[in-house]
C-alpha cells in the first residue's frame, strides 16, 4: 500500500473526503516527526511505539581503500509494533 492507497482507505473508513483524508495523514506524520525531532517517544496504545535511538560515534573501514574512518554518532527513527498490531498479523 502506497500513499495514495492509504489515503483512499482512510477517507472511505471515515466518509472524509481525499483531500480531507490526506490532511489528516499529514497532520498526523507531521505531528509524530516533531515529537520524535525533539527527542520524544510517541505510542499509540494497540498499535505501537516511536522512538529515536542513538547510535555511538566509531571507526569503520572504507571497503575501497582499506583506511579507517571515523564515523559520527547518528540519531535514528525506530518502530516497535505493540501487542495487539502483532497479535491481530498472527491470527
Amino acid at each position: 500500500m502506497n500513499k495514495t492507497e492509504l489515503i483512499a482507505a482512510i477517507a472511505e473508513k471515515t466518509e472524509l473526503s481525499k483531500k480531507d483524508a490526506e490532511k489528516a495523514l499529514a497532520a498526523v506524520v507531521e505531528a509524530i516527526t516533531e515529537e520524535l525531532k525533539e527527542g520524544n517517544k510517541v505510542q499509540l496504545i494497540g498499535f505501537g511505539s516511536f522512538e529515536v535511538k542513538t547510535r555511538a560515534a566509531r571507526t569503520a573501514f572504507n571497503p575501497q581503500t582499506k583506511k579507517p574512518m571515523e564515523l559520527p554518532a547518528t540519531k535514528y527513527p525506530v518502530f516497535k509494533a505493540g501487542k495487539a498490531l502483532k497479535d491481530t498479523i498472527a491470527e
